[in-house]
């Protein structure tokens, strides 16, 4: 349904519940320019402005909001850096703010902030390297170029020779490793004897040298780098005094339990969790109708809600921002495209090195409408993720991988919260580590396609040929113990067939609970008929080859017996397929009977 739309002139129009900005009326997209000033000039923006007011009306010393990459934090720390600085001469020019929300709001109370305070602005995204010496040398870099952004106060007289001359010696790059530490307080000082005014410091995420650190090769430098950043953050948001205004930090993870804020008790946390500005990351229902209506994309937002929809933030249902621009940016084509920037390694992690118990929540959580109750503990430390097993629920859900209604009670740690795969995007994400743990069980590409076809088309002996290969080399991947663990191993190499959809486990058919069942769907690559498929599946220990025929062809009846795929036929499927599989430690049988 298309949203009607009103202008309200100088490039502003207005939804019910959302703002446009497009000063240009070019309808360009901002796609990889998230520097606020450029692309409120040139560029379409959904007006998120009102963090502005947020900020200024909670009057908290420091707020650290912490959400998934890609969803507007850097764009919305620039905005407030355009918003709050004041130049070190003349006027500021307000033309990018009139018309928005946080100009309108309190009937233009908020503008006695624009241009008001000196700002220090630190994007610690690129902070990060293979070695604590080249993050080190980036960090440097990083606030040498802050300082050389506020040379002018070289030239004042306001400042003494003595602070020119360390300031010199930062800018020169031959300050000690101490001097750049204390470097963020030191640089809020003199900026606050310029301009005598408090200093707003904004620091964009301030966690990518911690996560450098810790996933770094040859045992990482975790330690130096939460030493060092310590170091560097508690002095301003501590000591800051009467020179800090106020600071707002953004991340994925909210390390408040690391020592780098452990001396520190007036940091403000918002998390997914949190009702605190829960609408200004991502975009809500409201504002994605109205940017598909400005595009002339309105017919697209059912599939753009199946894909990029369905992250909740405290009380609001969000759309994943940059997914959803690069689906306009395409003429609505659905893809990964938050995965292709983001990187999967905690998905990879979590699939690649999943024991039985993991896996099996992870197949469930690809199910349809599939949950996982797990506690949330959101101040999480990177070493716990190897010691604590519920730590990388936690991860996941703060990389964005995991969402949950159950948003109640933030900060209690022992609340299980339901969670779920947010949208076709992210379960995409999923479906392809799966599929690439289980390539790697199969040893060849080519084998798992054999596996694949043989799976669907009924022949028997290519499946027990290929299904023996995978548990001969497989002493890496699994350890068949029980009829678990040979479940897990098929349905996981059942992922990413083409015609089926993902397979379903222990559901509900018939008089009973089939171990799988695959039904067929339209696939990208295959516009072919498949069957339904229905795979039953035995184990015992020690068991002759005789016994195990005789496991598998029992598995088979069973299949009749308790009419697992008695029922109509699945809208695509042409007829059915069935499978008997048993296992004695790495010994196979298998049969297949088709109706």
């Amino acid at each position: 349904m298309t949203v009607e739309l009103r202008e309200h002139g100088d490039g502003i129009w207005t939804a019910p519940g959302a703002r446009i900005i497009d000063r240009t009326g070019r309808r360009r997209l901002p796609i990889g320019d998230d520097g606020f000033s450029r692309a409120a000039a040139v560029s379409v923006l959904v007006d998120k402005t009102a963090l502005i007011a947020d900020v200024l009306d909670s009057g908290y010393t420091a707020t650290l909001f912490c959400r998934p990459r890609r969803f507007g934090k850097t764009l919305n720390m620039t905005m407030m850096k355009a918003f709050f600085e004041a130049p070190p001469a003349g006027a500021a020019d307000p033309s990018l703010f009139e018309g928005t929300e946080v100009w309108e709001l309190g009937d233009g109370s908020y503008r006695e902030h624009f241009a008001a305070y000196p700002v220090i602005y630190l994007s610690m995204r690129t902070a990060k390297g293979d070695t604590w010496g080249q993050t080190y040398g980036a960090l440097k870099d990083m606030l040498t170029a802050e300082f050389a952004r506020h040379s002018y106060l070289l030239d004042s007289n306001n400042i003494g020779s003595h602070e020119k001359d360390a300031a010199r010696d930062i800018l020169s790059g031959s300050a000690s490793e101490s001097d750049y530490a204390g470097s963020v307080l030191f640089l809020a000082r003199l900026l606050r004897a310029y301009h005598h005014r408090p200093v707003v410091l904004l620091i964009d995420e301030y966690d990518a040298p911690v996560m450098a650190g810790y996933s770094a090769p040859d045992g990482g430098y975790y330690r130096e780098v939460v030493t060092f950043l310590k170091r560097l953050l508690t002095g301003p948001l501590k000591d800051g005094g009467e020179v800090l205004a106020f600071a707002c930090l953004t991340g994925v993870q909210r390390v408040t339990k690391e020592s780098i804020f452990s001396d520190l008790n007036n940091v403000t946390v918002s998390t997914a969790l949190s009702t605190v500005s829960d609408e200004r990351f991502g975009f809500t229902d409201a504002e994605m109708s109205a940017l598909a209506s400005y595009f002339e994309y309105a017919d697209c937002m059912d599939e753009a809600r199946r894909w990029y929809d369905g992250y909740r933030f405290g009380n609001v249902d969000v759309f994943n921002p940059w997914s959803a621009l690069n689906y306009f940016n395409f003429g609505c084509a659905p893809d990964v495209y938050w995965g292709n920037t983001s990187g999967n390694a905690v998905v990879a992690s979590l699939v690649r090195q999943a024991d039985e118990d993991t896996l099996g929540k992870i197949y469930t959580l690809m199910e349809p409408c599939g949950t996982v109750e797990a506690p949330l503990d959101l101040g999480i430390v990177f070493p716990d993720i190897g010691i604590r097993s519920d730590a990388l629920w936690s991860m996941l859900y703060l990389a964005g991988y995991l969402t949950t209604e159950d948003t109640a009670l933030p900060n209690n740690t022992r609340v299980r919260r339901r969670l779920r795969i947010p949208n076709a995007e992210v379960a995409e994400l999923y479906r392809t580590e799966i599929v690439e743990r289980f390539a790697g069980a199969a040893g060849e590409s080519n084998d798992l396609d054999a596996f694949h076809e043989a799976l669907a088309t009924g022949e028997a002996e290519v499946m027990r040929r290929e299904l023996s290969k995978m548990l001969d080399g497989s002493a890496s991947y699994f350890d068949i113990t029980s009829e678990n663990s040979i479940h897990m191993l098929v349905l996981g190499l059942c992922f990413g067939i083409k015609g089926f959809g993902d397979p379903v486990s222990n559901r509900e058919a018939g008089d009973g609970r089939p171990d799988i069942q695959l039904v067929p769907e339209h696939t990208l690559f295959f516009d072919g008929r498949r069957p339904l498929v229905t795979v039953e599946l035995k184990y015992r220990k020690d068991a002759s080859a005789e016994e195990l025929e005789e496991l598998a062809q029992r598995a088979l009846g069973q299949i009749v017996e308790k009419r697992y795929d008695a029922g109509p036929l699945p809208e695509l499927a042409y007829g059915r397929v069935r499978w008997g599989i048993a296992c004695s430690g790495k010994r196979v049988a298998a049969l297949s009977a088709q109706a």
